[in-house]
């Protein structure tokens, strides 16, 4: 079994249900860099890939979402996934690489149509604003 293989099981385990921070913060390797689709710069370190992450599980991790199609090479896995928030399909790709402990150290993720790309900065950047909102 590749790297990429043993790793994803934890991603899967995360997307499938159990949506523990704890665990994701886990999955993160300290000097991980995140790619979204609707922000130009590259998102350096742990903390903001978690927080990236954890925001987009929250708004397309619905009943809806689901993993279409897995290729992997090595220490890298493509995971294409499809979903629908406000009636909007989105289908997208999640380009992810590991380190050698299994620690997610690239993620990126590509998102179509144009709809689905504007639905999902709509969505993304709400839910990163309430993430970051202080708990009163």
């Amino acid at each position: 079994m590749t790297a990429a293989r043993t790793a994803i099981k934890a991603w899967h385990d995360y997307m499938g249900g159990t949506r523990d921070g704890a665990g994701l913060r886990a999955m993160i390797a300290a000097q991980a860099i995140f790619h979204s689709p609707v922000v130009h710069y590259p998102q350096q370190g742990a903390d903001k890939v978690f927080a990236y992450l954890h925001a987009a599980s929250q708004v397309l991790g619905n009943d809806a979402f689901r993993y279409v199609r897995e290729l992997y090479d090595g220490d890298q896995a493509l995971l294409e996934f499809e979903t629908v928030i406000d009636g909007v399909h989105i289908n997208g790709i999640d380009l992810i690489r590991f380190d050698d402990h299994g620690h997610i150290i690239d993620f990126k993720v590509m998102v179509r149509p144009l709809k689905a790309i504007n639905k999902v900065w709509e969505v993304m950047a709400a839910q990163l604003e309430t993430n970051a909102a202080p708990l009163s």
